[in-house]
């Protein structure tokens, strides 16, 4: 049932986020395409991390997070982010921490920079809610989106 589950969320098209957080041993990030809104009324958004995923330890207490939108022309930046034991935040990321550590992809046009509101466990992830604090966004003409296995385009 897993492997027809996948198959089928193969065509469901979703946004390409990077998500990253300050740790005691720097900043962390990773590619995600599990992202939504959650509510308004609060403004609340969600992300879905895998507790198996190489961030997870950082963000089971990290009282902050940011969640970056990226577009159609950053596929190389979230394959990056989605490449295990590589340096994410190395010579070819431009990044620089925000006030309060937490890493600031400043080629990203959207950043939701989020403190970190309720973390829910399902299944083998875990649903990371978060209040928007601050939002900067330009306009994307054409997000990246993940279909079918391969980074796109909705342009």
């Amino acid at each position: 049932m897993k492997e027809q589950l996948r198959d089928a969320l193969r065509h469901h098209a979703q946004a390409v986020t990077i998500v990253t957080a300050s740790g005691a041993d720097g900043p962390v990030g990773t590619t995600v395409s599990s992202f939504t809104s959650a509510s308004f009324e609060p403004p609340l958004v969600v992300v879905w991390i895998g507790e198996g995923a190489s961030v997870w330890p950082v963000l089971r207490t990290a009282p902050l997070f940011a969640v970056h939108l990226l577009d159609a022309g950053q596929t190389e930046l979230a394959t990056l982010f989605a490449t295990k034991g590589v340096d994410r935040f190395g010579a070819g990321t431009r990044w620089q921490p925000d006030e309060d550590g937490v890493p600031r992809l400043l080629d990203a046009p959207v950043r939701l920079r989020c403190r970190t509101a309720r973390r829910i466990a399902v299944g083998d992830h875990v649903a990371l809610v978060g209040e928007p604090l601050d939002i900067t966004h330009s306009d994307i003409d054409a997000p990246l989106v993940r279909h079918q296995g391969r980074y796109t385009s909705v342009a």
